[in-house]
């Protein structure tokens, strides 16, 4: 979202908005993305086909000619049927430093790796999974307690601006291709990566604890079974949370649902 109001905000005449459809939430109720909602606040045109490599949709965009197709964690894989439609090209604002976190998750995996540092490269898309080179990257310290979500925000607002000013000057930057020698991947979440046991230690189980917020957070068992820990901190050599989680209950202080442990 942050993207795509900051290139609205640019000026830059935005002609299509390409989102996932409208999912069933709360009681079975359909639910528009975030990124509808805010396409529509700006006045834009939304299409949201099931599979962006649809006939239909290759021929909707080719109708377009665009100028420049930009990607922002769409959650597809572009085909080169589409990579091949805008004149200037497509480009992909990724959330971390490639090639390092190449994929689905880049912000979890860079804080359960412990990194001390991210950030946003801008890159021009090719057929492989964020293997294009690169035309922008700017770099950010991860905060000592900063968890996935907080960091997610800072990022999207630091890939937006810098989305903006790669824009402006995309016919003279000159790419750089990747050094795919170092490059690292970031799979997508499972359910199971939260589910933890005391002895992985202290530190570990913070960096998991703030890497899976919001999904699939993390569970550690107690006297009152799997509880659900949404905050924590490192206490000397052991962790000590502060916010946790019973089945069916709402989030409470560690303190008054452990009190007993």
């Amino acid at each position: 979202m942050p993207s795509l109001r900051a290139l609205h905000a640019a000026g830059h005449k935005i002609q299509l908005v390409i989102t996932q459809p409208d999912k069933p939430g709360h009681r079975l109720k359909l639910t528009p993305p975030p990124v509808k909602v805010a396409a529509q606040e700006l006045g834009l045109t939304v299409y949201q086909p099931e599979r962006i490599r649809e006939p239909e949709a290759v021929a909707k965009l080719r109708s377009l000619s665009p100028d420049l197709l930009v990607v922002v964690a769409y959650g597809q894989i572009v085909p080169p049927s589409v990579l091949s439609i805008p004149k200037l090209g497509a480009v992909n604002v990724h959330a971390s430093l490639l090639p390092r976190y190449r994929g689905a998750a880049p912000v979890a995996r860079a804080i359960l790796a412990g990194e001390r540092e991210t950030g946003v490269t801008i890159m021009r898309m090719d057929e492989q999974l964020d293997h294009g080179p690169i035309l922008a990257a700017r770099k950010t310290e991860i905060a000592h307690r900063e968890d996935a979500v907080a960091l997610t925000a800072r990022l999207a607002a630091i890939g937006a601006e810098l989305l903006v000013a790669t824009v402006e000057r995309i016919e003279s930057i000159k790419p750089v291709e990747q050094d795919h020698g170092r490059a690292t991947l970031a799979p997508r979440l499972r359910r199971e990566d939260g589910e933890l046991e005391w002895n992985i230690g202290p530190g570990e189980i913070d960096r998991h604890v703030r890497a899976l917020q919001p999904w699939p957070g993390v569970t550690l068992p107690t006297y009152r079974g799997r509880v659900k820990i949404l905050s924590g901190h490192v206490e000397g050599d052991r962790y000590a949370p502060d916010v946790v989680q019973l089945p069916g209950k709402r989030p409470a202080p560690a303190k008054q649902v452990l009190s007993d442990a």
